[in-house]
């Protein structure tokens, strides 16, 4: 199977996640902004990866992929934001957990893409 589409079936599913979670949050003008954040930059992850599939060249390619990478560390956030203040907690630490993998994959491909001086 191929490891590009693995990554993307993941993201995927982590957004799916995310989602189905988001659905389950209190609902009060904190969790609104919150919750709205998280699953911007959640969605926004494997969005980000698909375009780099399509990329027209490695420089725009490297560039959804940092793009990618840096949705999954504010992703991160927002999820540890929601822990620290959520009694609903089990399923989002499983979330973030998954951020810090997804986190460690994006960064190692952006890093064998880019240029080293």
């Amino acid at each position: 199977m191929n490891c590009k589409f693995d990554l993307q079936e993941r993201l995927f599913n982590f957004s799916i996640s995310i989602v189905n979670e988001y659905r389950k949050l209190p609902i009060s003008n904190e969790y609104t902004v919150i919750s709205h954040q998280v699953l911007k930059s959640a969605t926004s992850i494997g969005a980000n990866f698909e375009e780099a599939q399509a990329a027209v060249s490695k420089a725009d390619f490297t560039n959804k992929v940092a793009i990618s990478l840096k949705e999954a560390r504010e992703t991160n956030y927002w999820i540890r934001i929601i822990i620290a203040i959520s009694d609903v907690r089990e399923e989002w630490i499983k979330l973030e957990k998954e951020s810090k993998e997804i986190i460690k994959i994006l960064a190692s491909i952006y890093n064998k893409t880019v240029v080293k001086k």
